[in-house]
């Protein structure tokens, strides 16, 4: 088949990552995946002439508003995958979330990444069922229900063999030497949504009393204002650096390296940078909200804190106890290995595609 699929393309941000994984499992199993960004465009008018252009036979969308709510209406069958801010804070805006709940009642499947995320989504959508079927003589059908399938993101890692660490630390402007260093990596682009600045205050802190911890914050300059506000607070906090974007490959190796993964966001779908530490044999502290809470299970494969305060006593915990270090470690790369298999990702969407063949009518 030919696909449109449609899906937020900002550089190394975790839907684009998706998209772009996603795209290689379909175009592995003989369809071609023509992959859009959903900001170019601003109407339906304009993907039906996409769809005409391009000959698609059907589509795809990764966020049930950004992309979905194009998609409806162009008598082509279609699935979505849920993106995490979909349902963890559009889902609260009356005027999207109706929309939203009639794009899932088009389509003909939908993907959540996590039990918890499927569980919100049929919440969701049902309340609006029963309050439409109070107001309605025609009998209304549950726009999720059989609809949504759980399948976590497929993890898969490749660290760059001749990657130098000490040129990195040079470039992070860190001096001290690497043996005795701890390095907490923080990896996101900079929007409001990730919260980098959450913990710098309480981490700087911390660095005055302990000069061999820093804070790397990675990521490319997604919002332009925020960013200002993120590079004014760091450049003034002791112990925090801000590095731009980096190939996945030296990332990766960068992740190898440090001490400790950490995530701050205020909302996840589900972080793939928590998982590759996973997978790297990093330990991860983790913001406890809904999506980081889903793989991350506190003490076990990971910490989970509440406040920046809790995020230094636990850091501080972990720099101080090699055997719990060691038991998430060994707990983490056990639990991708068992939950987040990139081939069982890509069996589960050639698989689901199958459900797109044929007209809207069958």
């Amino acid at each position: 088949m030919r696909l449109l699929f449609l899906a937020v393309l900002r550089p190394h941000t975790g839907n684009a990552v998706t998209a772009q994984r996603v795209r290689a499992h379909l175009e592995a199993a003989g369809h071609v995946c023509v992959l859009k960004d959903a900001f170019d465009f601003e109407s339906r008018s304009e993907i039906a002439n996409l769809i005409l252009a391009e000959n698609c036979e059907a589509a795809l969308a990764l966020h049930l508003y950004r992309g979905g709510r194009l998609l409806q209406g162009h008598r082509i069958p279609f699935g979505v995958i849920f993106g995490g801010t979909d349902v963890n804070e559009d889902a609260n805006q009356a005027e999207k979330n109706t929309v939203m709940g009639r794009v899932l009642e088009e389509a003909r499947f939908a993907v959540a990444f996590t039990e918890s995320m499927k569980e919100m989504a049929q919440a969701q959508w049902k309340a609006r069922q029963i309050s439409l079927a109070v107001t309605s003589a025609v009998p209304v059908q549950p726009h999720a229900k059989g609809k949504v399938y759980v399948q976590s993101q497929g993890i898969a890692t490749t660290p760059n063999a001749a990657f130098n660490w000490n040129t990195f630390l040079q470039r992070s402007e860190i001096n001290q030497s690497a043996d005795n260093l701890h390095i907490f990596l923080l990896i996101c682009g900079l929007r409001q949504v990730k919260d980098p600045l959450y913990l710098v205050d309480a981490f700087s802190a911390w660095h005055q009393e302990e000069p061999n911890v820093h804070l790397v914050i990675v990521g490319p300059e997604v919002d332009p204002v925020f960013t200002r506000e993120v590079k004014a607070k760091v450049k003034r906090a002791a112990g925090v650096r801000l590095i731009g974007e980096m190939p996945q490959e030296d990332l990766h190796a960068v992740v190898k390296n440090c001490f400790a993964v950490v995530n701050s966001s205020v909302s996840e779908g589900m972080s793939a940078a928590i998982l590759e530490a996973m997978d790297l044999e990093v330990p991860v502290l983790a913001r406890n909200i809904p999506g980081n809470a889903a793989v991350v299970k506190h003490e076990v494969t990971g910490l989970l804190f509440s406040n920046p305060q809790e995020f230094v006593h636990l850091a501080k915990r972990l720099v101080s106890d090699p055997a719990l270090e060691k038991e998430i470690v060994v707990n983490g790369r056990e639990y991708v290995r068992m939950y987040h298999s990139w081939q069982v990702e890509r069996d589960t969407y050639q698989q689901l595609i199958r459900k797109l063949e044929g007209s809207t009518e069958d």
